[in-house]
């Protein structure tokens, strides 16, 4: 009898899990879905009430964000009211992401590589140091970084967002990568070492190499978090370099929201990063636990 109790009690409590699974994920995938029905739905559709669930798909939201809006299509539609330079934004961002990342594999590397296998006073907390800069909010250092800009007449350029976004990703790398050099053998560097092998030519030549998946995994990552970047675009930035998470902002008119332009920038602006983390999804997951309790 106890038996059964007992088995009735754990199919209980597995079907509450699942059913508490579903809804988490429910509540975790539906802005999303959300947003995706939102950029194929035409202005009448968006604004309806009640939401419409089934309607008829356009892709109207999608031409007016990429090539503009068709005025032959609806010449008196409300999406015409404003058209944002959205391929610039986007460009932009990719440009300031993909340099900020390199600049970032190029110091965070070498800093992880020394932070792993130099033993010397002070080295745990100044990993902890360089992860702490990833806890202060943007906002917190955003007027002291716009003076010291705006005195180096960075203000509005490429180079000054690619610097600031370090302040972003090198934390993040140096950390993570900090994970995966961890997990190299040290006695195969240390026989490099007996053949006469230079630090420089091990970690170029021995670890780098070794370590090719982690790296290309925390790439991704760094490039995520520079992509999403809000503050900095919006403070530093200027109409010539803005990211595209500050494009999106100019689908609010002073008279109305464009609701499906901005959807449809919204899930063009998200598939980079979701092709990509797809891409290095177990690598991203073991360089953070890695990364978390290694050392």
């Amino acid at each position: 009898m106890s038996m059964q109790l007992y088995r009735k009690n754990q199919q209980t409590k597995n079907v509450l899990f699942w059913i508490a699974l579903i809804a988490f994920f429910v509540f975790i995938l539906f802005p999303f879905y959300w947003i995706i029905t939102m950029s194929f739905k035409s202005y009448t559709d968006i604004i309806s009430w009640p939401p419409k669930i089934v309607f008829q798909p356009t892709m109207e939201n999608y031409r007016a964000v990429t090539v503009g809006p068709d005025l032959a299509e609806d010449p008196g539609s409300a999406i015409q009211a404003l058209r944002p330079d959205f391929p610039k934004y986007f460009s932009n961002t990719l440009i300031i992401a993909c340099f900020a990342v390199l600049i970032t594999l190029a110091v965070g590397c070498p800093a992880a590589y020394a932070l792993s296998r130099f033993r010397f006073r002070g080295r745990e907390e100044l990993a902890f140091t360089f992860l702490s800069f990833r806890f202060a909010p943007e906002l917190v250092i955003i007027l002291p970084v716009y003076i010291i800009f705006q005195r180096l007449r960075l203000i509005n350029t490429f180079t000054g967002l690619i610097l600031v976004y370090q302040l972003i990703t090198l934390p993040l790398t140096i950390w993570i990568m900090r994970g995966y050099f961890g997990e190299i053998p040290v006695d195969v560097e240390e026989a490099a070492l007996i053949d006469g092998c230079s630090r420089w030519t091990i970690f170029t030549r021995i670890s780098l190499p070794l370590v090719r998946p982690g790296l290309a995994a925390t790439a991704i990552l760094a490039f995520i978090f520079a992509w999403n970047s809000f503050v900095f675009g919006l403070v530093l930035a200027g109409r010539d370099t803005q990211p595209v998470t500050i494009g999106l902002l100019g689908f609010i008119g002073y008279e109305q929201v464009l609701w499906g332009q901005m959807a449809a920038g919204t899930v063009i602006a998200i598939l980079p990063q979701v092709v990509l983390a797809s891409l290095v999804l177990r690598h991203i997951v073991r360089g953070l636990t890695f990364g978390a309790v290694k050392g």
